[in-house]
C-alpha cells in the first residue's frame, strides 16, 4: 500500500505581526479595500481604495500605501519573488492609471490590485512557494509595454527633431 505524503509546510519569515497577516484578515482587508460596495441595480462593487482615489493628488498614493500591506504579508511568508513583483506592479499600475482623473478612476474601481494580489498569495501559498509561468509572463509583457511606452515618445521626439533640423538646413 503507497503511503500517503503530507504537504510540506514552510514557516513565516518572521513571526512579528502574524496575528496581522492571517489569510481571514488580508482577505477582509482586499475585501474593504477593492469590494465592499455595490452601486445599487448594477454588479460593480468597489471599496474605499476607489473612493480615496477620487481625491485629487493624494488619494490613488494613499490607495497604494494600503495595498502594500498584503505585499508585506507575503514577503513576511516567503512568497517567491516573482510573486512579490507581480504583486507590486499590479499595484504601479493601478496607482500610475489611476492617477488618471476619471478615466483612473474607473480603472481604479475595475483593476482591483488588492483583489489580485490576495489570490497571488493563496496560489503561492497552494504551490508550494514557487513562482509560476504566468508570473514570469505578466512580468514579461508588462515589461514590453513599458518599453513600447518609452519608444513611442522617444521615436516622436527624434522625428520632431530630424524635422527641425531639416527646416534650419533649408533657411
Amino acid at each position: 500500500m503507497a503511503k500517503k505524503s503530507e504537504p510540506e509546510i514552510l514557516r513565516p519569515r518572521s513571526q512579528r505581526g502574524s496575528s496581522l497577516f492571517t489569510d481571514e484578515s488580508l482577505n477582509y482587508l482586499s475585501h474593504i479595500l477593492d469590494d465592499f460596495l455595490r452601486i445599487p441595480g448594477t454588479n460593480i462593487r468597489f471599496g474605499l481604495d476607489g473612493i480615496v482615489g477620487l481625491i485629487p493628488g493624494i488619494g490613488d498614493i494613499l490607495g497604494a500605501m494600503a495595498s502594500w500591506i498584503i505585499v508585506l504579508a507575503a514577503w513576511t511568508r516567503g512568497v517567491p519573488n516573482v510573486t512579490l513583483l507581480r504583486m507590486i506592479a499590479n499595484i504601479a499600475i493601478e496607482t500610475v492609471v489611476g492617477a488618471i482623473p476619471l478615466i483612473g478612476d474607473a480603472f481604479d474601481i475595475a483593476w482591483k490590485a488588492n483583489r489580485k494580489n490576495f489570490a497571488l498569495l493563496e496560489r503561492a501559498s497552494q504551490a508550494g512557494q514557487r513562482g509560476t509561468r504566468r508570473d514570469w509572463g505578466f512580468l514579461v509583457i508588462l515589461m514590453l509595454c513599458m518599453m513600447a511606452l518609452l519608444a513611442v515618445p522617444l521615436a516622436v521626439l527624434a522625428w520632431l527633431m530630424g524635422h527641425f533640423f531639416a527646416m534650419g538646413m533649408r533657411h
